[in-house]
């Protein structure tokens, strides 16, 4: 959820709301990770939540794209408005320019309350209710990985590394070892941040270890703190009081050479990819994941506007990708692809598009596809022939005449064939 000043409010009263309605939320895996304290690398630091717990829209991560600041939440109390309170009070904290440690201490004022906090270059922290590690990578390479319980833990601005969170949520069938995943996905998240991946790409990695060793594996989501990318809705749970995507199962199909792909279940119907006929790989949630949010020169986040039809998004998307896989962020290139697709059927309800309705944002890789409804119910635009609409007119009518006439032939063939005999004799 993005944030303003203006929005802080409107976010107590929906969140208390919704408590008052549903089951309560514990995202038992709440990480941030920065790997460019600068924050110039476009894929320096990170955000995510996750659990095996209902209702991970509750505890998913809070941002603020102006301030480059994420709020992750968790816990339980008996009077669940305390952590709607304690968010509130951290976002207020972050937003008149506190440290991060500051503004988690909010979460220290109730029991059971756990808030985190961070940005590229503030840094991070976890404060209130909790069993974490803090992960640090020294400019040599050196890597310190210290686990903190309860009270508050901080990731220093200007510092490479990482704060992890990671409980079992009651009902988890894999229990007992979640003491050694927290602590080996800490040695992990330290290791990938000495060796050069980006916070994006671990953070994939972080929900890949953990969704299958830990068994806390309900999105939840993530998002790019520095080129403000999330994963928004994609793995949160779509009803109340259920859980999200699983994110150590198959999300979607893909060709890897053209980009295009398709999410399940409908990818059950597909084997190879109909625009190269190459044979589709399976990628999973976590896989999704780490793509979505990590930018690339290929890889693109597509917004799609102006309609609202089933499929129109997610064909959007892969048609876009497979144009800037092969021509790069052009619009012209993608405004063609994407007629293309129209004219092929594959995208149905809209009208062609021109280059102008094509908007490219070259530092995050986003592009923005501003579509127009087709009327009357028609699902294809009309064909842009090169012959004027009166020819066709005439031609329709000339060839009507014709065939009225090779019908008369056809039932009056034996009379005429007499009449024809008698003049021959």
């Amino acid at each position: 959820m993005k944030l303003d000043q203006t929005n802080i409010s409107k976010i107590i009263v929906l969140l208390v709301t919704i408590s008052l309605v549903m089951n309560s939320a514990a995202a038992t895996l709440n990480v941030i990770i920065i790997t460019d304290p600068t924050g110039k690398d476009p894929n320096g630091a990170a955000a995510g939540s996750m659990s095996f717990a209902d209702n991970m829209f509750q505890s998913t991560f809070i941002y603020s794209p102006d301030k480059n600041f994420a709020v992750l939440s968790g816990g339980s109390d008996e009077n669940e408005t305390s952590r709607l309170s304690a968010i509130v009070e951290t976002i207020n904290r972050l937003n008149s320019n506190q440290t991060p440690s500051a503004a988690v201490g909010a979460a220290n004022a109730f029991k059971g309350i756990r808030i985190m906090a961070g940005g590229p270059t503030i840094g991070a922290a976890v404060g209130g209710d909790f069993d974490a590690y803090l992960v640090t990578v020294a400019g040599d390479g050196t890597i310190t990985v210290t686990p903190y319980s309860k009270g508050t833990a901080v990731l220093p601005p200007g510092t490479k590394g990482a704060i992890i969170h990671l409980r079992h949520t009651d009902g988890n069938p894999i229990g007992g070892n979640v003491s050694a995943v927290r602590q080996a996905t800490a040695v992990m998240i330290g290791e990938q941040i000495r060796d050069g991946y980006p916070a994006t790409e671990i953070m994939g990695n972080v929900f890949q270890k953990v969704s299958i060793e830990a068994g806390e594996k309900y999105g939840g989501g993530a998002v790019n703190l520095v080129s403000d990318i999330t994963t928004g809705d994609a793995f949160t749970p779509v009803l109340v009081n259920t859980k999200g995507y699983p994110m150590d199962e198959p999300y979607s199909k893909y060709d890897p050479e053209s980009g295009w792909s398709v999410a399940y279940p409908a990818a059950e119907s597909y084997t190879t990819s109909p625009l190269t006929g190459n044979p589709l790989k399976t990628a999973y949630a976590y896989d999704v994941l780490r793509s979505a949010i990590t930018v690339s020169p290929t890889n693109a986040t597509v917004y799609v506007y102006g309609s609202d039809l089933p499929g129109i998004s997610t064909t959007t998307s892969e048609i876009v990708t497979y144009s800037v896989s092969k021509t790069g962020f052009n619009a012209n290139s993608i405004a063609a692809s994407i007629n293309s697709a129209i004219d092929r059927g594959l995208l149905i309800g809209v009208n062609h598009v021109e280059p102008k309705d094509i908007n490219i944002r070259q530092s995050s890789k986003q592009v923005g596809v501003y579509f127009t409804p087709l009327g009357g119910g028609r699902t294809s635009p009309a064909w842009n022939l090169p012959i004027s609409s009166s020819l066709l007119d005439i031609i329709g009518n000339l060839q009507t005449a014709i065939g009225l006439i090779l019908v008369v032939l056809v039932l009056f063939r034996s009379t005429l064939i007499s009449s024809f005999m008698k003049k021959r004799r």
